[in-house]
């Protein structure tokens, strides 16, 4: 058999690295006071038990006190992130991963209102659109101070026994000096290429002198910077001969900027776009530098990273948001299990997510981040352990997760769903051609869910006698939510999103009323722009999708501006009538601020307002159950300590690798689960609700509920 070029040993400057995969620099947002204590740590930790050569932590690790965090950074300028640096690189180790880290000095990509309030620097006066600050034009003790804190950023890498660090060089201050649309400069640091070079080259030569000969040094950098006054392809290779001249080791190759909502957005490409789009341009560029080339733009799939291998494309690749949504995806490469790789699905959750909730999430691996308290492999179930009859009703998103972990379990498992397939509201969402990709996280839990004996009864719509008839232990109640069109007066006229997915709405004039401000609405205006409908966005927020992140929202914007969406905002529909037996649509809409009234004529109306609970069995059943629903949330939020086989385990780093887990778990999983609520041996079953059979939420708060109430059943 031909042997995996993924999996092939690779000699990076004085390191071997085990296999190809590398998850590269990105910053998730899991420090803690600028420091990568143990959400960091057991993060990186759980992908070097899952098998990847070489994890590079701390992206955009702050050099500076004028580079204050932007995104929860990794703080380098302080001797105390050393021993916890130390810590998580010795960890590491231990499992044979490599680590490297990202050192950067933000420039413009960052804040003036944060941490010291010191001015932000650049070589040019610039306000990045992305983060609105003004900086200063970087003066001659600027550049020397910086470059010094440079230098001893890197010592504090090397005394905490990192393996090297990569300098970022995209977006932030080293490339703003050499890239010609923002360094202006007329002095020793501007003009010419080679003056242009100058601070970078300062940079490199003082880290290089500061770390042993034996550590890596290597840099990410844009090769090509799609705009006609910056970097081109040819420039890169230029200037990277240099700077390999210059003690540089490896290139992390990206292209494109990342200084606006636009440009970060197709740099680091979402859900609905081309795989791989940078390949070419690695290949091309490898062929032309003395040094490493890895890169990791948007290589969510297996064959795609291996084919980057084996056809030279790079000498390393990066699956690092595929080892978000999957930290044992290189363990499961080399034990022959590729099909149960939890797939990344592109929703870039895990960068929109620092934004909304402070840190990264992956759609729907909630583990992800959470290891501490909840596990990337689920332990299984041995011999002897008590098997409970579940019946889980809906197969959505919630439903597959709980029918997936309880089947892991051993569980007897039964899924009962009203439609005659799997995947709730994902199925609709996956109805847009810039999501289609959602239907891998439905996809892959079936499968999952298939192989561990779960049994599915679609066209059953499930009833308190029907559940009951099947004498379950659990229930658990997945029944999602059904549209809430409800906008005051008038609701019986409108339509909602569900129906615009399903091709409802009639043409014409359709008013898009957004009280919701996610997805939906906009996959809605979408739609009905394509088919050719005159569309008017109107919602009472400041903003088009209030919710939906930066990193998706561009291209909904493109649509817009491409359709000639009429949008309307801080404006709340208060009344919609209809003109006469068949006339026109009457919508009445207010201003939020001054109250003023405009009355709208349209062919249709589609109200977003998220969904209400369908919930009528769960409340059939709640009397009749052992715990009437409850669920102690001590529990729910600490569910490694009292989940099946545990015997109180709230560390995985104490964990060992998934072979000798699994080989514990037989020995111990005899220990029945702490039931998850209070119980009455009269009750026949206990009974839970999940996901948006509990309150309107999205994906991953649905498949969050899933594991934590699968991990005690």
């Amino acid at each position: 058999m031909k042997a995996d070029p993924l999996l092939q040993p690779y000699r990076l400057g004085p390191l071997t690295l085990r296999n190809r995969i590398i998850s590269t620099s990105h910053e998730p947002a899991y420090t803690e006071d600028g420091m990568p204590k143990d959400r960091y740590r057991l993060y990186h930790l759980e992908k070097a038990r899952g098998g990847v050569g070489m994890t590079m932590i701390g992206g955009s690790a702050i050099v500076s006190p004028d580079s204050p965090a932007a995104f929860g950074n990794i703080d380098l300028s302080t001797d105390e992130v050393v021993p916890w640096l130390a810590k998580l690189t010795d960890d590491c180790h231990t499992l044979g991963t490599a680590v490297t880290i990202q050192v950067t000095h933000l420039g413009a990509r960052t804040t003036s209102y944060a941490g010291d309030w010191l001015p932000t620097v650049s070589p040019s006066r610039y306000r990045e659109p992305a983060h609105r600050s003004f900086t200063k034009a970087a003066e001659d003790f600027d550049i020397e101070r910086i470059v010094a804190d440079y230098a001893a950023a890197a010592r504090r890498v090397a005394a905490a026994g990192l393996d090297g660090l990569e300098l970022q060089h995209y977006g932030h201050l080293l490339d703003s000096f050499v890239t010609p649309w923002l360094n202006h400069r007329d002095d020793e640091f501007g003009g010419s290429l080679e003056n242009r070079l100058r601070f970078p080259l300062m940079v490199i030569d003082a880290v290089r002198a500061a770390v042993p000969d034996d550590f890596l040094v290597g840099i990410r950098m844009s090769v090509d910077e799609h705009r006609p006054d910056g970097i081109t392809e040819a420039d890169a290779v230029e200037i990277l001969k240099i700077y390999a001249a210059h003690g540089i080791d490896f290139l992390s190759l990206t292209a494109g900027t990342i200084e606006s909502d636009r440009t970060l957005a197709a740099t680091i490409p979402g859900m609905g776009t081309p795989s791989a789009p940078f390949l070419d341009a690695c290949k091309r560029v490898r062929a032309q530098i003395p040094i490493p080339v890895l890169h990791a733009t948007r290589i969510a799939d297996v064959p795609t990273a291996r084919h980057a291998i084996a056809d030279g494309c790079v000498d390393l690749i990066g699956m690092t948001r595929a080892q978000l949504a999957d930290p044992y995806l290189v363990d499961k490469i080399a034990s022959g299990q590729e099909d149960d790789i939890r797939p990344c699905v592109g929703a870039n959750l895990c960068l929109d997510g620092i934004y909304a909730s402070g840190s990264a999430t992956c759609i729907h691996n909630p583990a992800t981040g959470r290891e501490q308290t909840l596990p990337q492999v689920l332990p299984v179930a041995g011999a002897g352990a008590a098997t409970r009859r579940v019946v889980v009703v809906g197969a959505g998103p919630a439903g597959l997760e709980a029918a997936r972990v309880c089947g892991v379990y051993g569980h007897d498992v039964t899924v009962l769903e009203a439609a005659a397939t799997y995947g709730g509201q994902v199925q609709l969402a996956a109805r847009s051609p810039r999501r289609r990709d959602l239907i891998g996280i439905v996809d892959w839990r079936y499968q999952q869910a298939l192989k561990h004996g779960v049994k599915f009864r679609f066209n059953s719509l499930a009833d308190e006698a029907l559940v009951r008839g099947l004498s379950p232990d659990v229930v658990i109640v997945a029944t999602g939510g059904m549209p809430d069109s409800e906008v005051g007066a008038g609701g019986r006229f409108v339509h909602d999103v569900w129906d615009v997915m399903t091709d409802q709405v009639p043409p014409g004039r359709v008013l898009v009323y957004d009280d919701h401000g996610l997805y939906p609405a906009l996959d809605a205006v979408e739609r009905l722009a394509e088919r050719g409908s005159e569309v008017v966005y109107v919602t009472p927020e400041r903003m088009i999708g209030i919710d939906v992140g930066a990193m998706n929202s561009p291209a909904y914007l493109e649509a817009f501006g491409r359709h000639g969406v009429q949008v309307r905002l801080t404006e709340r529909v208060t009344e919609v009538a209809r003109g006469g037996r068949s006339g026109p649509l009457r919508v009445t809409v207010r201003n939020e601020y001054t109250d003023a009234e405009t009355e709208l004529e349209v062919d249709a109306v589609v109200v977003d307002h998220g969904t209400v609970p369908n919930d009528e069995l769960y409340f059939a059943l709640k009397e009749a159950s052992a715990n009437r629903g409850f669920v102690e949330l001590e529990k729910l939020l600490r569910p490694l300590a009292y989940a099946r086989g545990s015997a109180g385990v709230e560390d995985p780093a104490t964990q060992r690798a998934p072979a000798t887990a699994a080989a514990e778990a037989e020995s111990s999983a005899a220990t029945a689960a702490v039931p998850a609520g209070a119980s009455s041996a009269e009750s026949e079953f206990q009974l839970f609700r999940i996901g948006d059979a509990v309150s309107s939420r999205n994906i991953h708060a649905a498949v969050l509920d899933a594991l934590r109430i699968g991990l005690l059943v």
